[in-house]
């Protein structure tokens, strides 16, 4: 047994008001999994979203938030591909309760990568599930060509920012959206071609001026709501949605009718892929990392003390990603 602490919630609520930090012994991890020394933790929203009972998989208490991570392997079961000492990345076994906001996580073996040497622990602890997601969408389920118009929603948040490098690596021109001047700026800093103020601005008009009337190739909607269904007016003919998700707090509401007299079609995107999509989806993103192609765009770092503040504080968050350095 290994001891060490670990922030849970046995109740739902606002993270300041739920989060507590317990002593925790993590046995010897079983098959499929490797046991990791945690370094840094990646923040994110469905972190809050447990925490307040608003996380579909995690209906009940207790929760322990926390869902990628990047650190040391420091035990491993017989036959595994890491062994002791790997420094690897990778997404933890949160929905059975083993988070990352501890000092040791569980992490899963088929979400789990060796760190290239070129990437920080922070930007490690902030790239497996951002990167894989929009691997899911933008190379898997909508497969945005080299030449083609990608309009990302949400692109100042991680798994939009992911998109927007994604896009650009794949040789799309790259619209990206976001709420604040400060946003936008970081989303040209980061590669994208255009970007739109989704508050102050009326997306699909001024992508359908970009385009020159022709619309987005393929839409990226993190973000759902009424900026996503606005956006379903922005998609060019023959063109695709991935939808992502809902921060914005609700789903996007497609229209069958505009569906089918356009000519658009919409995929969901989940990132749980198999075993042999992951280990494909890892490998291909790691070679765009070295080549420093893609990167995770860290702008917050935190200490272990502050998980139940930088939790709270996603909504208002800053631009990028945010991290919290365990050990």
């Amino acid at each position: 047994m290994i001891h060490g602490r670990s922030w849970q919630a046995h109740s739902f609520g606002e993270p300041k008001d739920v989060l507590r930090v317990e002593e925790v012994e993590w046995a010897a991890p079983t098959q499929g999994r490797v046991l990791v020394k945690v370094r840094v933790c990646g923040v994110g929203l469905p972190d809050l979203l447990m925490t307040t009972g608003a996380y579909p998989p995690l209906p009940q208490p207790p929760v322990v938030p926390g869902q990628e991570v990047a650190g040391e392997v420091v035990a491993a079961p017989a036959g595994s591909a890491f062994a002791v000492g790997d420094r690897v990345m990778g997404s933890t076994a949160f929905v059975e309760g083993w988070g990352g906001y501890s000092d040791y996580a569980y992490v899963r073996e088929a979400k789990t990568v060796r760190v290239p040497a070129t990437m920080t622990d922070e930007e490690a602890a902030g790239f497996v599930i951002g990167f894989r997601t929009a691997y899911a969408g933008l190379c898997d389920r909508v497969r945005v060509a080299s030449g083609e118009v990608l309009l990302v929603l949400g692109a100042a948040g991680n798994t939009g920012a992911a998109a927007v490098q994604l896009g650009k690596a794949l040789g799309a021109t790259v619209i990206a959206t976001a709420g604040t001047e400060e946003k936008l700026e970081f989303c040209t800093r980061i590669g994208a071609d255009n970007v739109v103020n989704h508050r102050t601005e009326d997306v699909a008009e001024v992508v359908l001026a970009i385009t020159g009337g022709k619309g987005a190739d393929v839409v990226f909607d993190p973000v759902g709501g009424e900026l996503g269904t606005r956006a379903t007016a922005a998609v060019a003919r023959l063109g695709r949605i991935a939808v992502i998700g809902y921060a914005s707090g609700s789903w996007l509401t497609l229209d069958p009718l505009d569906m089918v007299l356009r000519n658009y079609t919409a995929a969901g995107v989940f990132a749980g892929g198999t075993v042999e999509e992951d280990r494909a989806a890892y490998g291909q993103l790691v070679e765009l990392a070295e080549r420093g192609a893609i990167r995770t765009p860290v702008t917050t770092v935190v200490a272990f003390d502050d998980v139940p503040d930088v939790i709270s504080a996603v909504p208002t968050a800053p631009p990028g990603k945010a991290v919290v350095r365990i050990s």
